[in-house]
C-alpha cells in the first residue's frame, strides 16, 4: 500500500505526476499535461525539461514520451530479484510444453506486477506485457496470490484497490470473493473465467515457501476454447502446480 509520508517533497510528487501521465496518456505536449495535471505550463516545462536532460523523457517535436532510461532500471530490478531469476526457466518450460502464454507475477502495493511471459506456438497476444500492473482480483494469478495472503493484508487490498468490475464475470462482492478464495485454497490452483478479458481463460498457481511468505504466481493463458479442449483442463492444472512445487523448492534451498 502507498506510505503516508509526513513531510512530502512537492517537486518530486509534481514530477512523479508528470511521469505517470505520461505513462497513462502514451505521450503527451506540454499544455496538455498542464490542462490534465491542473499545473502550470512553465512549471511542467520545466520538469520535463529536466528530465530529457537525463534521459528519462525524450522529445519529438513537441511530443513527450518516456525515455528508455525507465527500461533499464525496470531491467536492473528484475535482474536481481531472485523470483525471477528461478522462475524464468521454469516459465519458458510450461509455454513450450504447452504452446501457450505462461506468465510470472508478483504482488506490489496491492497490485498484480507482470515479471515475465513466455509465448509457446500458439499462445495468443493479450494486452499484458512486462511490468504491467492490475487488479488482483480478476485474474487467475491474482487470486491465487490473495487466497494465500493474511487476511488482515486481504482486507487492506480490498479496502484501498476495491473490486472494479472488468467484464460481466468479473466477481466485485466480497463473499463471493471469500467463497472463491477458499475454494482455490482447497483445490491448489485458481482459474480465470473471463473476468478480465472475455474469451480468455487462465490456470494459476501460487509460490508460497514454507514460511508462509507469497511470493507471487505462475499461469497457463489461452482462449477458452482451447483451454477447455479434452485434457486441456486437467493437464494443465497439473503441470502448473508442479511447476509453482519446483520454483518453490528452489527459492526455499538457494540460500542454503
Amino acid at each position: 500500500m502507498g506510505k503516508e509520508v509526513k513531510h512530502p517533497v512537492k517537486a518530486t510528487e509534481k514530477t512523479l505526476a508528470i511521469i505517470e501521465a505520461l505513462k497513462n496518456q502514451d505521450g503527451g505536449r506540454v499544455t496538455a499535461l498542464a490542462n490534465s495535471l491542473n499545473m502550470s505550463k512553465s512549471v511542467v516545462h520545466n520538469h520535463l525539461a529536466t528530465l530529457e536532460k537525463h534521459g528519462y523523457v525524450a522529445k519529438d517535436g513537441n511530443e513527450y514520451r518516456l525515455g528508455l532510461k525507465f527500461l533499464d532500471l525496470g531491467g536492473y530490478i528484475r535482474h536481481h530479484m531472485e523470483l525471477y531469476q528461478i522462475s524464468k526457466p521454469e516459465i519458458d518450460a510450461m509455454a513450450e510444453q504447452t504452446g501457450e502464454l505462461a506468465n510470472l507475477l508478483t504482488e506490489d502495493d496491492g497490485c498484480g506486477v507482470y515479471l515475465y511471459r513466455a509465448k509457446g506456438e500458439q499462445a495468443v497476444d493479450l494486452d499484458t506485457y512486462v511490468g504491467r500492473r492490475t487488479n488482483l482480483h480478476y485474474t487467475a494469478q491474482g487470486k491465487a496470490i490473495l487466497a494465500h495472503l493474511p487476511e488482515n493484508r486481504l482486507e487492506d487490498i480490498i479496502e484501498e484497490k476495491g473490486l472494479p468490475k472488468a467484464t460481466e464475470n468479473t466477481i466485485t462482492d466480497r463473499k463471493a470473493l471469500a467463497e472463491t478464495l477458499a475454494t482455490i485454497r482447497d483445490r491448489g490452483y485458481a482459474y480465470h473465467e473471463e473476468e478480465r478479458l472475455e474469451g480468455l481463460r487462465s490456470v494459476a498457481a501460487p509460490i508460497v515457501t514454507d514460511d508462509g511468505t507469497v511470493h507471487g504466481s505462475i499461469s497457463v493463458s489461452g482462449p477458452a476454447s482451447r483451454m477447455q479442449d479434452e485434457g486441456g483442463e486437467s493437464d494443465i492444472p497439473k503441470l502448473v502446480c508442479s511447476t509453482s512445487n519446483a520454483i518453490e523448492l528452489n527459492l526455499k534451498y538457494a540460500n542454503v
